[in-house]
């Protein structure tokens, strides 16, 4: 190569590198890259087509003539499908092809026939960042023979630089689109949402956050959390290992409002990288209406205690009036004065345990505790059961409760636990089926299993059971309102103990709980 030559080449990869650390813009890039390669060569033609991470064509630029020109997708994709370039991208190789009507890899145009512009000579290189091939440049001279191996050194020279930017620019497109889209969904998010730093410093807030606290957006990124709410950075404080762990953290608070007043929300809190800093992400939830619905409920609950258990009461002593005057020895009446005190009891049993589920939800001890015998409790609950017992044929079995060492527990409450998971286990149990109640010493506990020969509770539903108001399957099980195992699960734990279920499908259900021993005086 002479030394103008050099001179001329080194210039031409010299204004290369200018235009390519200009802009990180692909539509601004590649038509000047493209030019300037066509010109300096002195080419007729070229192209340089820009490829995604599936190897499928992004963007092209196109030089006819020093002049760019309007490109097709189909255009640009049939050239790799069929064309130079598309050898290249399977072959990762670079190629100087010295006469294109000689080389089976050209895919011939309308115009290279011999009576229009006829063969050419062309070079077609990959362009690669690391391993990945990011595009493909192409330039085509006029003259068969014109391009030489120097001529493919330079053009190698230009991939190289082009390659490094073409990919600067698709990661900081990717970035951009990234940002764009974050932007976009923290600005429409329904749910209002604040973002700061690790002190608690609020950097911005989207458009729900301002709805809901009155303030505007400029404001909001001039203030604090703890402005907003006082326990926000105590709980970062005591959750900051977890949060950069990449967990959530959540709870419940009162937003203070511009007007003064506090609004209930759940606060969910993790970590969030933006431009390359970790900053928090507080998305805070309006649960005003579950909370009034929680109140409600509450009420219900009172009012349903309140409201049922005067009448209830009244009934009770008007069946032991009646049966003070009535003849003794009628059997007939006996037996409806016998399914009128059961029925009153299990409405009775029905109304404490709503009360208790509403005490013990609201944090409230039990109440008056004593040392029992666990043989009792259960005594008690299987006679408060039998007739639905005797009603389906059932056989039910006490085994191992007399050597039991006493515990020290509420005991109406444990009798309702009991009579709860025996009336469970009969509706459960088929006709003529087993119900086994069963128990043992395991440290300072005693647990005891009331096990049926139902159908089984699926593993899934095993945990979900013992939720208020949860159901099974009402076509495969007995229907219920889903309280009584709420309520075991609240009256257990309130002793310090634990209940769950052992089931198999088919194999019928074992429901374990404990009960703390009775300590020596």
């Amino acid at each position: 190569m002479s030394e103008d030559s050099t001179r001329s080449s080194l210039e031409l990869l010299y204004n290369i590198s200018r235009e390519l650390a200009k802009s990180l813009d692909l539509h601004t890039v590649l038509p000047r890259v493209l030019l300037l390669s066509v010109h300096n060569l002195k080419a007729e033609r070229g192209s340089l087509v820009v490829l995604d991470e599936k190897q499928e064509p992004l963007d092209a630029a196109i030089v006819v003539n020093d002049q760019l020109i309007q490109h097709t997708v189909e255009r640009i994709q049939a050239t790799l499908d069929q064309g130079l370039a598309g050898w290249v991208l399977r072959e990762r190789k670079a190629v100087l092809v010295p006469d294109t009507s000689q080389d089976a890899r050209w895919l011939r145009r309308f115009d290279d026939t011999q009576s229009r512009t006829g063969p050419k000579s062309a070079m077609c290189i990959p362009l690669l960042a690391g391993r990945k091939i990011v595009g493909i440049l192409t330039i085509v001279h006029p003259v068969p023979g014109f391009f030489n191996e120097d001529h493919l050194a330079l053009l190698q020279s230009i991939a190289d630089q082009a390659g490094i930017a073409i990919n600067n620019a698709l990661l900081f497109a990717s970035l951009q689109s990234a940002t764009r889209r974050y932007r976009e969904l923290f600005e429409d998010n329904l749910n209002p949402l604040l973002i700061s730093d690790w002190e608690g410093k609020i950097l911005e807030a989207n458009r729900a956050a301002a709805r809901l606290t009155s303030y505007s957006p400029a404001k909001l990124a001039s203030m604090t959390i703890a402005d907003l709410h006082h326990d926000g950075v105590s709980h970062i404080a005591e959750s900051s290992a977890a949060l950069h762990a990449g967990e959530t953290v959540s709870y419940e608070t009162e937003l203070l409002l511009k007007s003064g007043k506090t609004h209930p929300v759940e606060v969910f809190v993790q970590m969030v990288n933006i431009d390359g800093q970790d900053h928090l992400q507080w998305t805070l939830r309006d649960i005003a209406e579950r909370k009034a619905l929680e109140t409600l409920r509450e009420n219900l609950i009172a009012m349903i205690y309140h409201d049922l258990r005067s009448p209830l009461s009244n009934i009770v002593s008007s069946l032991d009036m009646i049966e003070t005057i009535t003849t003794p020895q009628d059997e007939a009446l006996e037996a409806v004065f016998t399914i009128a005190h059961r029925s009153t009891e299990r409405l009775q049993r029905l109304i404490d345990s709503l009360l208790d589920i509403h005490r013990l939800e609201a944090g409230q001890p039990i109440g008056s505790q004593k040392t029992v015998e666990v043989s009792s409790l259960v005594r008690y609950a299987v006679e408060a059961v039998q007739p639905i017992i005797y009603s389906k044929q059932q056989t039910l079995t006490t085994e191992e409760l007399d050597a039991l060492p006493l515990v020290r527990v509420d005991e109406d409450m444990i009798r309702r636990v009991l009579i709860n998971l025996l009336e469970n286990a009969a509706r459960f149990t088929p006709l003529e089926g087993t119900i086994t109640i069963h128990g043992k010493q395991v440290d300072e506990w005693v647990q005891l299993c009331v096990q049926d020969s139902g159908p089984g509770i699926p593993k899934e539903a095993q945990e979900l059971i013992f939720d208020k108001f949860a159901r099974l399957d009402t076509e495969r099980y007995p229907k219920g309102i889903g309280l009584g195992l709420a309520f075991c699960r609240l009256a257990i734990r309130a002793h310090g103990g634990k209940i769950w279920v052992e089931s198999t499908p088919g194999e019928g259900s074992c429901f374990f709980f404990t009960l703390p021993v009775a300590q020596p005086a």
